[in-house]
């Protein structure tokens, strides 16, 4: 079995290579807008345009070429064919019905990143790695990588810059240890999740606890003068408040979904659109929405949550230790009386109390959705409805199955560029 893991660092770079990550930055930018523009023009002229990541690439010498734009050739090209790469991968997203269409990046909105998928080299030992056409950076080892090393992306964060290496090793199937136990598990607010054997964890509040800090920050930034220095700095102060937030929920996930995926061969969860949940009642100005100020509490609570980013670590980490998840369709689940099979609206009169109106039979309301979404799921899974949300890839996908993933046009590389990115010992940094 093929496993592809990914392994984050915090970078050290010196303000040289500082100023440069920012520059490969602005020009990847830069190709992604001008592209997306350019498919408008095509499209424009021509209804029945697509574009292809060969016609992107086709257009990277051109735009070098040009005086007003000759400031791309400072850029490693295999950056800016990546954030082409990254455009066409937007595009299928948008037409396989998987996110909305395309918007332009705009600065300081947009997370900014660039990736390389040769030429870098890691020394591990010496605790730095090597950028094409940026040179040795020095970054933070917190741990050892484990496989070879395929591509690296460079992320700024609000407290710097940051490096993620995609390995890939080829490891024996694993066996799950808890082979044969089986649970099914209801998402939450009150509750992250209700395990139907009882088990559970309190909802998460990252955002909530940080919600007047965030206010009040935003309300001395709105008092000062825009883009002067102590501006910049509150803007600083606000985005590190909004990591905090979202580093807190990560570890609080990471845990969670650890504990569960040990604890479990097997896991059900609901097969939820979480997209169509948060969806905002406001409506339109000729018919406006009710309950507007509920329905944006109740969004910002579930988002709160990170279920889209918890439901991603169940199937990584199953993946990992040999385990299967399930999505079960969770219609009436917290409404079906676990014993006699009753569907009421009224067997939940309260958030959390469930009282069937037929048996009498009464629990935790949480607990008994997870107690249907777990039989529910033997049902269809025993049936062969169910498909592993977490199957392992066995063999690597021909490069000529999706777009893109084609080759890279042959042009002009750094001349400080090498091959595929590889782990070893290399010259120190200078001092």
């Amino acid at each position: 079995m093929i496993l592809r893991k990914a392994f984050q660092f915090k970078l050290r770079p010196d303000g040289a290579s500082c100023r440069k990550l920012a520059r490969f930055c602005g020009c990847a930018r830069f190709v992604y807008n001008k592209g997306l523009a350019w498919d408008q023009e095509e499209r424009a002229k021509d209804p029945n345009f697509r574009i292809s990541y060969a016609k992107l690439c086709a257009l990277l010498p051109q735009w070098k070429k040009e005086s007003e734009t000759a400031w791309l050739n400072e850029c490693h090209s295999q950056v800016l064919q990546q954030s082409m790469k990254d455009l066409v991968r937007a595009f299928m997203n948008f037409f396989e019905g998987r996110a909305s269409f395309p918007k332009f990046h705009k600065k300081f909105r947009d997370e900014d990143s660039i990736r390389f998928p040769q030429g870098f080299k890691l020394d591990e030992a010496g605790k730095q790695i090597y950028l094409p056409s940026i040179g040795w950076v020095r970054y933070r080892r917190s741990r050892f990588i484990e496989g070879a090393a395929k591509n690296i992306t460079v992320t700024r964060k609000a407290d710097g810059w940051y490096v993620s290496i995609q390995t890939e090793r080829e490891v024996a199937d694993p066996v799950h240890p808890c082979q044969g136990k089986e649970a099914g598990i209801d998402m939450g607010v009150v509750r992250l999740y209700s395990c139907s054997d009882g088990t559970h964890a309190a909802g998460l509040r990252c955002l909530r606890s940080k919600l007047d800090k965030l206010a009040d920050a935003q309300r001395r930034l709105k008092r000062m003068v825009k883009f002067s220095k102590n501006w910049k700095k509150q803007q600083q102060r606000i985005a590190l408040l909004h990591k905090t937030v979202a580093d807190t929920r990560r570890d609080v996930l990471q845990k969670a979904a650890g504990e569960l995926c040990k604890n479990h061969a097997v896991l059900y969860r609901e097969d939820l659109k979480i997209r169509n949940m948060t969806a905002s009642a406001s409506g339109t100005v000729e018919n406006p929405g009710s309950h507007v100020k509920q329905k944006s509490g109740l969004n910002r609570a579930i988002l709160d949550q990170g279920w889209g980013l918890f439901f991603g670590m169940l199937n990584a980490k199953m993946t990992e230790l040999g385990g299967e998840v399930y999505a079960v369709p969770p219609q009436h689940t917290s409404q079906t009386c676990p014993v006699c099979g009753c569907v009421d609206k009224g067997n939940r009169k309260t958030q959390a109390t469930f009282c069937c109106t037929s048996c009498g039979y009464k629990a935790n309301a949480d607990e008994v959705a997870a107690k249907n979404i777990f039989g529910r799921g033997q049902r269809l899974r025993a049936c062969g409805e169910l498909v592993a949300l977490n199957v392992a890839q066995v063999s690597r996908p021909s490069r000529k199955r999706s777009v893109v993933q084609q080759q890279e046009p042959v042009e002009a590389t750094s001349p400080g560029s090498v091959g595929r990115g590889a782990v070893g010992n290399h010259r120190p940094l200078g001092r």
